[in-house]
């Protein structure tokens, strides 16, 4: 049956499910196209639905998957950051053609400056939104100190709202491919909130009295 739990585990059985899960999410940065996200999914699913009848060693750890895909998020994160860091001239003469890596650039750096890097967790979640602020910021030239521990925030948010949206789905729906399917859903759902708060333009400041 499309929607069986054999036809789950088949998919995620075995170690190989991390180093390509790892693999996926650490590329997506420069290709946002990989179903990273619906891999970690469906990985957790089938993890869900075999805890709740019998433990297998051929199914995928939540906490392993989590970790692995955290740490891979904010892997791939660092070496977009590096390589855009180092892009020079050419990479700089790119983004001043792209206004939307210009205004990305901009808006991070503001926001690396005054402390705060939600925007960095928020673009984590929108479609290539990681992609724009990794490569954002070191292109601005921003210090590894003021990016990546909300690299790392968003990495482990992201895994864990992915993760979770498939315990969740596997518990409700069972392990099935329209559980995935629908867990799937909300991470898209989460993905466009996310892309409609970076879009939404700052507040006015307030006149002076």
């Amino acid at each position: 049956m499309l929607d069986s739990l054999g036809s789950l585990r088949s998919l995620t059985a075995g170690p190989w499910i991390y180093p390509v899960v790892a693999t996926s999410i650490l590329l997506d940065v420069f290709l946002p196209v990989l179903p990273s996200g619906f891999l970690v999914i469906t990985a957790a699913t089938a993890a869900t639905a075999a805890t709740a009848t019998a433990a297998s060693p051929d199914v995928p750890s939540l906490l392993a998957l989590l970790l692995c895909a955290a740490t891979a998020s904010v892997l791939g994160d660092f070496l977009a950051y590096r390589l855009a860091r180092r892009g020079g001239a050419r990479l700089d003469r790119a983004i001043a053609r792209s206004r939307r890596l210009s205004l990305a650039q901009e808006r991070l750096g503001t926001a690396l400056a005054r402390g705060g890097g939600l925007l960095v967790v928020l673009a984590r979640f929108a479609p290539a939104g990681r992609s724009v602020v990794s490569l954002g910021a070191g292109a601005a030239k921003r210090r590894s100190k003021e990016f990546l521990p909300w690299s790392a925030l968003a990495g482990v948010t992201w895994a864990s709202y992915s993760v979770g949206l498939g315990w969740l789905g596997g518990q409700w729906l069972g392990a099935t491919w329209f559980s995935a399917g629908v867990s799937t859903l909300a991470l898209f759902l989460a993905g466009g909130l996310a892309a409609y708060l970076i879009r939404r333009p700052a507040a006015a400041p307030a006149p002076a009295s």
